[in-house]
């Protein structure tokens, strides 16, 4: 009799779990932080990748260069209270390529290669190649603070999530005309080019 109690319980814990997890035996504190950390934290690493084989050369030229500048990053989003409205350039805002920062570090209109980024997947499986636009501004935005623009809703974040407060190297790769690409396309590589010296004190 004892036998069959016994894989009946198995049969009930395997055809619901959840219902188990409430009247079946204690689970460690322990436990429980593993399995959230697990699931928190496996899909953030998830495709992140600096492997110079798939890499442009211009991106492992840039991956190598030193840095042109180091800057705390925050997220921000749309909706919920989050931005709305177009950028400080008048352009609607890219996922994932936007960037907010103090003009007076970093001039509006700079392609940034950020190398931290680089492979990083997003939700539609993309994997990210580094370039961000710097096409908007904030008040709370002063010095080395950089905002990354993720997209519409906090769940926007969960891709990037590892680099918010986190300090990133940043690569200046040139000058861009207009608004940020979207996604969709492939950006001309001739205005986005320009030398680097070309950024020095632009701030328009």
């Amino acid at each position: 009799m004892l036998g069959t109690a016994a894989a009946l319980a198995l049969l009930w814990a395997m055809a619901f779990p959840a219902q188990t997890a409430v009247t079946g035996e204690p689970v460690s504190y322990e436990s429980v932080v593993a399995a959230d950390q697990l699931q928190e934290t496996g899909p953030a690493r998830d495709g992140v990748s600096s492997d110079e084989s798939t890499l442009s050369a211009e991106q492992q030229a840039l991956m190598q260069e030193d840095a042109d500048w180091n800057a705390r990053a925050n997220l921000y989003h749309a909706g919920g209270g989050g931005a709305t409205g177009n950028d400080s350039l008048g352009c609607r805002p890219i996922a994932m390529r936007t960037v907010a920062t103090d003009p007076r570090y970093i001039p509006r209109r700079t392609r940034l290669f950020i190398r931290e980024t680089v492979g990083m997947r997003m939700p539609d499986g993309t994997v990210h190649d580094g370039y961000w636009y710097a096409s908007d501004t904030g008040g709370a935005i002063k010095g080395q603070k950089i905002d990354l623009y993720t997209g519409n809703g906090r769940g926007s974040m969960q891709p990037a999530m590892r680099f918010n407060q986190q300090r990133l190297t940043i690569v200046d790769a040139g000058r861009f005309e207009g608004c940020p690409p979207s996604w969709d396309s492939t950006p001309a590589r001739g205005p986005l080019m320009a030398s680097a010296s070309e950024n020095i004190g632009a701030s328009q």
